[in-house]
């Protein structure tokens, strides 16, 4: 048994658009704009409305998209049951899972986060 639930909806962007599309997207919704010198290819937005979180991530390559985070306190059981609902594991970067839906959209199975607890589904 374990639980998941929606965690993030990331703005994937193109490196040349990141810095242009972060100002638009802390302004647009009112947030603080947070970062971390460790992991400067990600920043998060803080300070809107709701659970649901909002982060901007640069990107190597690839095209400016949005794609979502699911966190799970267990991501091996949650990425083998997304998997037996049609989804296609990609790569394992660090502690999470991407992968693409049936429609190819890309998505990941992180770890659970602090404030887990709250509005989780619980899976047999």
């Amino acid at each position: 048994m374990h639980r998941s639930r929606l965690r993030q909806l990331l703005i994937d962007c193109a490196a040349e658009d990141f810095d242009r599309n972060v100002a638009f997207w802390s302004a647009a919704v009112g947030a603080e704009v947070e970062t971390d010198p460790a992991d400067p290819e990600y920043v998060e937005l803080r300070g809107h409305a709701g659970e649901l979180g909002l982060g901007l991530q640069r990107l190597g390559e690839g095209s400016s998209r949005i794609h979502l985070d699911i966190e799970s306190d267990d991501v091996e059981a949650e990425v083998a049951r997304l998997r037996k609902l049609g989804a296609v594991e990609v790569a394992r970067i660090e502690s999470w899972v991407v992968l693409r839906d049936p429609a190819g959209l890309p998505f990941c199975v992180i770890r659970a986060q602090p404030g887990f607890n709250s509005a989780t589904t619980t899976w047999e």
